[in-house]
């Protein structure tokens, strides 16, 4: 019997590289080679020369770098695509070995809007590191909806009425979109009675990528959904920006509860058009969304359970 290690064209054993293919899916998933090199723990350097040394195992180019983009070729993609699997595979295996080893530990890759995380996370995640200190956490803050099995996070915080079917999610609590302007804007510019009332108002609202403005509203009496084009001095995609517009009595805003609860109460912010509910802005609950997979590893089934407690009774003030 042969037990010669199977080879590659250039002559080198193909059990030296799996890291290397490996190195290839994350460069594929993570578009450059800093946030590959980052995701693996490498040097830039090592991460660029494990991609060269597979492009001559293989005989051909399986990356494209230009001074703007790293892409993989033709090759490269199939490489990548027909090899993923196995590593999330193996992944998973490891993960679930891994917790067998009592103390829970490791990395965990967590992504959330800006606001959100520094109004309502922060102040509740130094008491999981405490109870686990061997776990480590890398926070993501961003408003943009981030892929998170491509991007290689665990677990993400949304704002959401419908969380995608590909993903397992659990519902930490109820959230509500409000419509609000400082007491000086409505004394000095009147306040709407109808929807249609805000297209000659200033508006505070985030920018939507090719569509023109506008903000939709239901009344909680029942009827029909009706849609306003608006227009204002500021569109932000954070909602600390919206809401310190707001309180500086710039215009009106459509911002998330958790953002506004202390303005509400203080009076420095007051509630417009009672009676009509915005829809179609941020969802009806926040949730805790992870990519479906067979295995969830231990620590984020931790995380996610310290995060519906935290979270049970609402936002904090």
């Amino acid at each position: 019997m042969n037990n010669e290690p199977l080879r590659t064209d250039a002559s080198r054993p193909l059990g030296s590289l799996w890291a290397h293919v490996h190195a290839l899916t994350v460069l594929g998933e993570a578009g450059s080679y800093t946030a590959a090199a980052r995701r693996l723990g490498l040097s830039k350097a090592a991460m660029s020369l494990r991609i060269s040394e597979l492009e001559a195992a293989a005989g051909v180019p399986l990356v494209r770098r230009t001074t703007r983009s790293v892409r993989l070729t033709e090759a490269g993609r199939q490489l990548a695509d027909s090899t993923r699997p196995a590593f999330a595979s193996i992944a998973e295996a490891f993960a679930g070995v891994h917790d067998l080893a009592g103390q829970p530990r490791g990395l965990l890759r967590l992504t959330a809007p800006v606001a959100l995380a520094r109004q309502q996370l922060f102040p509740r995640l130094p008491a999981f590191l405490q109870a686990y200190p061997e776990v480590r956490l890398e926070l993501d803050l961003s408003d943009r909806l981030v892929a998170l099995a491509s991007e290689g996070f665990d677990l993400a915080l949304r704002h959401t009425d419908d969380p995608p079917e590909t993903h397992v999610a659990w519902a930490l609590c109820p959230t509500e979109t409000l419509l609000v302007a400082s007491p000086g804007y409505l004394a000095a510019q009147g306040a709407p009675a109808h929807p249609a009332d805000l297209a000659r108002h200033r508006c505070l609202f985030y920018p939507r990528a090719d569509e023109a403005p506008g903000w939709s509203f239901e009344p909680d009496a029942g009827g029909e959904r009706v849609t306003v084009g608006i227009g204002g001095p500021l569109a932000a995609n954070n909602s600390e920006a919206l809401r310190e517009a707001a309180l500086a009595g710039l215009g009106i805003a459509l911002l998330p509860d958790f953002s506004i609860q202390a303005a509400l109460r203080s009076g420095a912010l007051t509630p417009v058009l009672p009676g009509w509910r915005p829809v179609g802005v941020f969802g009806r609950h926040l949730w805790a969304i992870r990519p479906r997979t067979a295995q969830v590893p231990r620590t984020v089934q931790l995380l996610v359970e310290f995060l519906r407690q935290a979270f049970r009774d609402g936002f904090r003030p």
